[in-house]
């Protein structure tokens, strides 16, 4: 009697989603330069980046090829804050290498060439920038004030590019509060563009008036100047991009829905 023999089923990679949060940016009270008070000037924004909590979600396709090294950054990072106040000597290893992996695989190696891939509105889930020891007593990072969501808002048509961090004060009823810095880009090379600060500002001003002593400090970790080096680009199948500051200066971030940044003559709330 011929024996049937039985093929194992093997199992298949499926989606990881990973929920984004949902956002809710405060309108602008008073405006603040880098040397001085002033109302801004130019380009204006209206942010909206729609990512309700239940229903919207952050898919790691399977088809994609780097899926695998991907959700390896992503379980790497959990539970690290983005790594802002330090990571231990390993996991920071652990991620540097996920990320060279993932570098190597870069799909679109002259991402200046279609800027348009970055154009939107990205969400800051891992820096090597770090706060650490005097730097976050002085700017009250320790117990007193909170580090909420830092996005990145990019709009190629205009040549610009908009850091948003928010803050909240347990001290002051909770009081919620927006860091904006205002830059422009202009491309160097096939890889990398320069970028150079424009203004930015503190809103509300009870949130200014904490930080009004050591505003150099602030502007000095969430605005790095100089060049941004474009490792790993959106892509059809990818939903984040890696910047580089210097070799040693890391963003990775998730992204939102292109459509989300629209210009208009002011900047308001949008949940």
């Amino acid at each position: 009697m011929a024996t049937n023999l039985m093929q194992p089923q093997f199992p298949q990679l499926s989606k990881i989603k990973i929920p984004i949060t949902s956002l809710s940016l405060p309108t602008p009270i008073s405006n603040y330069t880098k040397f001085k008070h002033c109302p801004f000037s130019g380009f204006r924004l209206r942010i909206s980046c729609n990512s309700q909590e239940h229903n919207s979600s952050l898919l790691v396709d399977d088809e994609d090829p780097n899926a695998l090294t991907k959700a390896s950054i992503y379980q790497a990072i959990e539970g690290i804050n983005r790594g802002v106040f330090g990571v231990t000597s390993a996991k920071k290893k652990e991620i540097e290498d996920l990320v060279m992996e993932l570098e190597a695989n870069n799909p679109t190696p002259n991402p200046t060439h279609t800027l348009d891939k970055v154009s939107g509105c990205w969400k800051l889930i891992y820096s090597t920038i770090t706060i650490l020891g005097s730097k976050r007593t002085k700017l009250g990072l320790r117990d007193f004030i909170n580090l909420g969501e830092f996005l990145q808002i990019i709009d190629i048509a205009e040549g610009k590019a908009v850091n948003t961090i928010k803050f909240s004060a347990k001290g002051l009823n909770l009081l919620n509060g927006l860091l904006t810095i205002q830059a422009s880009f202009s491309v160097a090379s096939p890889s990398r563009v320069n970028i150079n600060y424009d203004n930015s500002q503190i809103t509300p001003e009870q949130l200014m008036n904490l930080f009004k002593k050591n505003y150099d400090l602030l502007l000095s970790i969430f605005n790095p100047e100089g060049w941004l080096e474009i490792t790993y680009p959106l892509s059809i199948n990818s939903f984040i991009m890696l910047i580089k500051i210097t070799p040693s200066v890391l963003f990775y971030l998730l992204h939102f829905d292109q459509k989300a940044l629209t210009k208009t003559g002011q900047m308001e709330q949008a949940i």
